[in-house]
C-alpha cells in the first residue's frame, strides 16, 4: 500500500488530494502542485496525463515545494505507485535490440561511465525489480522509471537520447 498527498500551494497549504493507487489524470483533483507528502511507498510522478512527460521519483518524506523533487514546474498530472520487490537485476547493452557489449547490474550505480566505460546505453532488459535511470551521474538529470521488461531502444523508456549516467534500485528505505 502507498499513500501520497498533493497540495496546490507550497508548505502543504491549499487544496489537497490524497492518493493510494496509480492515477492517469490528476487534473480533476487539483490545478497545480507545489508540495507533496509521501506517507508510504515509492512513487513516480509525471508532468503530463497518462504517464507522459518529465518523470520524478519520490520516496517517503516531505517535499515542501516542487524544487525539492527536482520539478521543473508545478505541473503534476499523473502518478504511479511503484511495486516493492525484494531483488533487482538488469542488463545494459551498448547497442539497440540487446546487441553489443552487455553488462549485468544488481546494485545502484552512481556512474555508468566509470563502472562500465559506457557513455550511452541503447537498450536494456530489466529482469527483476524496478529501477530509476538518471541521464547524468550521481542520480541527477531526467529520470525514467524502468519496470521488468525489455527495452529494445532508448525511446522505449521515454528518453530522447541514449544518455545514461546512473541507475538506482527502487527500494523503500523506511
Amino acid at each position: 500500500m502507498g499513500k501520497i498527498t498533493f497540495y496546490e500551494d507550497r508548505g502543504f497549504q491549499g487544496r489537497c488530494y490524497e492518493c493510494s493507487t496509480d492515477c492517469p489524470n490528476l487534473q480533476t483533483y487539483f490545478s497545480r502542485c507545489n508540495s507533496i507528502r509521501v506517507d508510504s511507498g515509492c512513487w513516480m510522478l509525471y508532468e503530463r496525463s497518462n504517464y507522459q512527460g518529465h518523470q520524478y521519483f519520490l520516496r517517503r518524506g516531505d517535499y515542501p515545494d516542487y524544487q525539492q523533487w527536482m520539478g521543473l514546474s508545478d505541473s503534476v498530472r499523473s502518478c504511479r505507485l511503484i511495486p516493492h520487490t525484494g531483488s533487482h537485476r538488469m542488463r545494459l547493452y551498448e547497442r539497440e535490440d540487446h546487441k553489443g557489449l552487455m553488462m549485468e547490474l544488481s546494485e545502484d550505480c552512481a556512474c555508468i561511465q566509470d563502472r562500465f566505460h559506457l557513455s550511452e546505453v541503447r537498450s536494456l532488459h530489466v529482469l527483476e525489480g524496478c529501477w530509476v535511470l538518471y541521464e547524468m551521474p550521481n542520480y541527477r538529470g531526467r529520470q525514467y522509471l524502468l519496470r521488468p521488461q525489455e527495452y529494445r531502444r532508448f525511446n522505449d523508456w521515454g528518453a530522447v537520447d541514449a544518455k545514461a549516467g546512473s541507475l538506482r534500485r527502487v527500494v523503500d528505505l523506511y
